[in-house]
Parts: C-alpha cells; sequence; structure tokens
C-alpha cells in the first residue's frame, strides 16, 4: 500500500483484545513495506558498516606504500558511499509510508467505529478520550510499527559487524562482542520505570484534553452562568500535573540517553587502549586497529535504534491499548443482520411499547419521560445500544437487517445533532434519495435567518450554500443548529424519519412555520416526532401517549387535551394540584370551557393569521 493508494478499500478487522495484539496485527497487515523497509535498511546500515574496512585498507595500503591497494579501497569506499545514499533515501521513504499508512489504517478503523456505534460510542467513552486516540495516539502507533522494521536492520547489521569483527581480529573482536550485549541491555533495567512515567503523562494528557473538549463543547452554557473561570482553573490544574508529568518521563528518558552515549564512549576507550598494546606488541597492524575503532564508533549508529524501539514501544502501548479499547466496543445486535439487505416499507411498529407509526403519516408521540423518549427513538432506528424486543417496519424486524439496511429505512435525528465544520453544502451533501432539493429542506426547517448569519460570518461568500460553519456550530445558537440538522435530515429523505424534540430551542412563531414546512415536505412520507409541544402535535396526523412505557392513547392533540388528563398535564407542564385546580375553576368535568393549552394554541393561529 503506497500513500497516494489511501484509505483502504477494507482497513480489515483488528486484533482488539489487547494493545500488544493490536500493534501486533497492525505489523502483520504491513508485512509487505515492512520488508521494503527491512531491506533498505540492511543495504544503509550494511554501507555505513563497511566503511571502516576501506578505511583500514586504505590506511594499511599507505603505510604500505600500495598504490593498488589504495584505488581499490578508494573504489570500495564510493561504492559504500552510494549504497549509503540510496539506502537512507528509500529506506526514509518506506519507513515514513508505512507510518502514515499504519495510521491512516488506525483512523480508519476508528471512523468505521465511530459509524457503527453512533453516539453509543460517547456513552461507552468520554469524548475527549476518543480525539485524544484518533490524533496524538495514532501518530505514535504509526510511530512503533514504522520503527520495527529499522530496529530490525539495526540489530541484524550489530550482529553481523560483531561476527565479521571476530573473524577479521579475534583478539578486539572479543572485546567488542563482549561489549555491545552490555551496551544493548544496560538500558532494560531502567525502561520499566521509564514506560510508568510515560503512561502517566499519557493518561494525565488525555485527562486533560477530555476536559478542555468538555470545557470548550459547553463553552456558551459556561458563560451563561459564570463558570468560565472555574473550568480554566480546573484546566489549568490538569495542565500543571501534564508538565511536571512530562519533566519526570524527560528525566528518565534523558538518563536513558545518557547512558546510550556513555557506555559507546567506555567500551571505544577500551577497544582503542587495548588495540594500541597490541599495536605495539606487532600483534595487530595498524590499518586493523583502525578498522576496528571506526566499527566501533559508528556501531552507535544503529545503537541508536534500541533506544529508539524501546521509547516507541513505551509511547504506542499506552496508545495501542485506549485504541484497542475503542475498537473493542460492539452493539448489542449483530451489525451484520440475518437477513438479506432490503429496505422495508410499511408501518413502523414497537411491540414493547405498542407504538404504531402508520405509513405516510406524521405521527407525533408524547412521553413524560425524557430518557425513556431517547431510548424509544434509538430503538426505532433499529440496532440500539440494549438488548430488546426489535422495532418492526412494514412486518420485518429491522435487528435482522444489516445496519446499513436499517439505517436507509429509518433516519433517527437525536435531540443533540452534530453539525460538522465546513461548507452549507458539504454539511447537506448526505446521502439522500434525490427528491428533496436542498434549498427546499432549507426552507421547510426555516433557515432563512441561519443562511443570513452564515453568509455575514463569510468573508466572500456570496451563495449561502458556500458559507463556513464552524466546528459543531459553535457560532450559532442552538435554535439555528436544530434547524440545519432537520434540514440536512429532510435532505435525507429516508422512507422513516424519526425525530427526537427537533424544536426544543425555537421560538413558537418559527417552531409553527417549521411544523408546517416538514408536513408538507414529508408528505406521503412515515414521519415520526417525540414532542410535547403543542405547536407540533396540533399538525400531526395522530398523536400517541406513552405512560411508564405502554400506549395509553391515540388520536387528536385537542381531542387528548380534553379527554385524558395525564396528557394534558405533559402538554402543559401542569402540575397535579394545578390540574385539579383548573378542572374546578372551569366547572368541573363535562363543561364546554376550552382545557389550558388550547387557548394559548388558538391564540397563536389568531396572530399568524393576522400577520
Amino acid at each position: 500500500m503506497q500513500i497516494h493508494d489511501l484509505p483502504y478499500p477494507d482497513p480489515g478487522v483488528p486484533d482488539a483484545r489487547s494493545g500488544p495484539r493490536f500493534l501486533w496485527w497492525l505489523f502483520r497487515n504491513q508485512l509487505g513495506g515492512q520488508l521494503k523497509s527491512l531491506a533498505w535498511g540492511l543495504l544503509h546500515f550494511a554501507s555505513v558498516a563497511s566503511l571502516p574496512f576501506c578505511v583500514g585498507v586504505a590506511v594499511q595500503a599507505a603505510v604500505d606504500r600500495s598504490g593498488g591497494r589504495l584505488a581499490l579501497a578508494g573504489g570500495l569506499m564510493a561504492l559504500a558511499c552510494v549504497g549509503n545514499a540510496v539506502g537512507d533515501t528509500f529506506l526514509h521513504r518506506s519507513a515514513v509510508t508505512n507510518w502514515i499508512t499504519a495510521a491512516a489504517r488506525v483512523q480508519q478503523l476508528l471512523g468505521r467505529k465511530a459509524a457503527v456505534l453512533g453516539s453509543v460510542l460517547t456513552r461507552r467513552v468520554a469524548a475527549g478520550e476518543v480525539v485524544a486516540v484518533s490524533t496524538g495516539d495514532v501518530e505514535k502507533i504509526g510511530w512503533f510499527v514504522e520503527a520495527l522494521s529499522r530496529f530490525t536492520a539495526a540489530a541484524v547489521t550489530v550482529v553481523a559487524v560483531t561476527v565479521g569483527l571476530l573473524v577479521y581480529q579475534p583478539a578486539l573482536g572479543v572485546v567488542v562482542a563482549a561489549g555491545l550485549p552490555v551496551l544493548a541491555l544496560a538500558v532494560l533495567p531502567l525502561l520499566p520505570k521509564a514506560t510508568r512515567r510515560a503512561d502517566v503523562q499519557r493518561e494525565k494528557a488525555g485527562r486533560a484534553t477530555e476536559l478542555a473538549s468538555d470545557t470548550v463543547a459547553g463553552l456558551r452554557v459556561l458563560r451563561g452562568i459564570g463558570g468560565e473561570d472555574l473550568f480554566l482553573d480546573r484546566y489549568r490544574r490538569a495542565s500543571q500535573e501534564v508538565r511536571h508529568a512530562a519533566v519526570r518521563s524527560a528525566r528518565m528518558w534523558s538518563l536513558i540517553a545518557a547512558v546510550q552515549v556513555l557506555l559507546p564512549g567506555l567500551l571505544l576507550i577500551t577497544v582503542v587502549w587495548y588495540g594500541v598494546h597490541l599495536a605495539r606488541d606487532g600483534r595487530i597492524t595498524v590499518g586493523e586497529l583502525v578498522t576496528v575503532y571506526s566499527s566501533v564508533m559508528l556501531l552507535t549508529y544503529p545503537l541508536r535504534h534500541f533506544e529508539e524501539i524501546a521509547m516507541a514501544y513505551s509511547f504506542s502501548r499506552p496508545s495501542a491499548r485506549r485504541a484497542a479499547r475503542v475498537l473493542s466496543l460492539e452493539r448489542a445486535t449483530d451489525t451484520a443482520g440475518t437477513r438479506a439487505a432490503e429496505t422495508p416499507a410499511g408501518d413502523l411498529y414497537d411491540p414493547e411499547t405498542g407504538l404504531c407509526a402508520p405509513s405516510g403519516l406524521l405521527t407525533a408521540v408524547v412521553c413524560g419521560d425524557p430518557d425513556a423518549a431517547g431510548r424509544l427513538a434509538e430503538r426505532l432506528g433499529g440496532h440500539a445500544a440494549q438488548e430488546g424486543t426489535s422495532v418492526l417496519l412494514g412486518g420485518v424486524p429491522l435487528d435482522e437487517l444489516p445496519l446499513d439496511s436499517a439505517r436507509t429505512a429509518v433516519l433517527v435525528q437525536d435531540k443533540d445533532p452534530v453539525l460538522l465544520s465546513g461548507t452549507l453544502r458539504e454539511l447537506l451533501d448526505v446521502p439522500a434519495s434525490g427528491a428533496v432539493d436542498p434549498r427546499a429542506a432549507l426552507e421547510a426547517a426555516q433557515c432563512q435567518d441561519v443562511l443570513a448569519a452564515l453568509v455575514q460570518g463569510s468573508l466572500g461568500a456570496e451563495d449561502p450554500m458556500d458559507a463556513r460553519i464552524t466546528e459543531r456550530g459553535r457560532s450559532l445558537s442552538g435554535g439555528q443548529r436544530q434547524r440545519l440538522a432537520l434540514a440536512r435530515s429532510l435532505v435525507t429523505d429516508p422512507e422513516v424519519l424519526v425525530l427526537d424534540e427537533p424544536t426544543s430551542a425555537v421560538d413558537s412563531h418559527t417552531e409553527a412555520r417549521v411544523a408546517q414546512g416538514v408536513r408538507g415536505l414529508r408528505s406521503g412520507r412515515t414521519t415520526v416526532v417525540f414532542t410535547s409541544s403543542p405547536l407540533l402535535l396540533d399538525r400531526a396526523d395522530r398523536v400517541v401517549f406513552l405512560h411508564e412505557g405502554t400506549v395509553v392513547a391515540v388520536g387528536g392533540h385537542r381531542e387528548l387535551v380534553r379527554a385524558e388528563p395525564r396528557y394534558r398535564a405533559v402538554v402543559t407542564r401542569e402540575t397535579e394540584e394545578e390540574t385539579a385546580s383548573a378542572a374546578g375553576l372551569r366547572g368541573g368535568p363535562g363543561t364546554d370551557m376550552v382545557p389550558h393549552g388550547l387557548e394559548e394554541l388558538e391564540e397563536l393561529e389568531e396572530i399568524e393569521e393576522t400577520a
């Protein structure tokens, strides 16, 4: 896989049982790139390691006044330099390719998991942790996967040079062979402590990221209640903890780096001291001493990769563990389904509550418990987060369909829909039937003022569709974000559209126009709206009232307000005492007085007709 071939057609099924297993799975899936990097690494390190031999031959040729061997040494040195340049260039190219493709594979896996889990993801894992995994953790995982092949090439080179020195000059080769394992293993006792400190640093950094993400997400609310300073102090303390943890971790890694410099220096001093004695005794030549000395000096270069791989693994292990945790999350139902892919049509029926939404009608659902309403809305979309009885669409259980088919048939817009940053055109560029024009959807959702605000805040955007939306639409009010999200859902034009409190942040006059626009645009299509707004309820074809998780009344809004006290209490937000008092003031049951809630509705209709 090359960078220009990304993204992967299929990133595969990861082994997410643990962090190390996930890293090993990534390495195996990049075996071709790893072998290529290993080959170029061997060429590079072998070329570097051969330079001391060339220098030794040249020195000895100069001592012996041999022009032929001096020319041979020059030719070998030129060949080694070419091999070094070619090997280093393509090693870097293949290593970066491995890094980027590994990171891209992890990001695709995370993106696919987020798409499958939907809102379930942030219920099980903090949003800040998801952000940390998909940014910094991805880079560290790619670093380890990339560094592994370079470390392997360096290790092979070190072993080969050591064996070569034993053959070339046994007396000094024994000293080198005894010293190199000490150099390679000397830092092992320090690694556990360094790894623990790195884990603490990453953990504190993850918590700080979560706190920052949550603070930014609720910035508008914090400003409203004057809580900015409180959360700023919390983040300041968290960032200071991260700094202290990073300093403690850096001290350990600086100690490891110092050991990696000190011990090779001691080995080099030992080789020179012992080699000078052997040369004075005539047991080795000057050229052999220079060769061994140069080899030991250049071996410090591949030995640095031992430190790098230790650092890469220490930093990538907690990152891989977090990524594996996210990738191991599953839905309660089988996303592959047991039925063939299809897009059913017909009535939407929930056996658990008895809710039925007839095909082609606008059904409003009133539920006194907002949390229960949210769970029911999620279940209506199929493949809910919790196991339970499957909802039927045209008699077909949605949980038995593949997840893609269920999502194509039923679209659920929850209470807090997310707006991605980009242009308005990009926001509305969603999988759709093509029957609904984006501008018609914007008009039905009453987004005229939203378009004006977006154009005003975007320099050079004459067409509202080219206006930019900030991340999560933070520059817009809650009602404006709701209406843009509603327009996006209307553009999709699914067989069944489920809306959970789509106008909770919209004023009454706009809400009435939104209700009329949705009703007109979704004519002939099945729409289910969870709401307690009289304006939406009055424009629904039928209203279903749920009490304690069961359908207890079905009818028109005005009919239910008059006939069902529990429904009236939810819609008008009356307490039991207020309901009883109002009934007494209106003459009690059986009178012709207009129930509380219809009066305001009729007044608003009169104002709209006058306008």
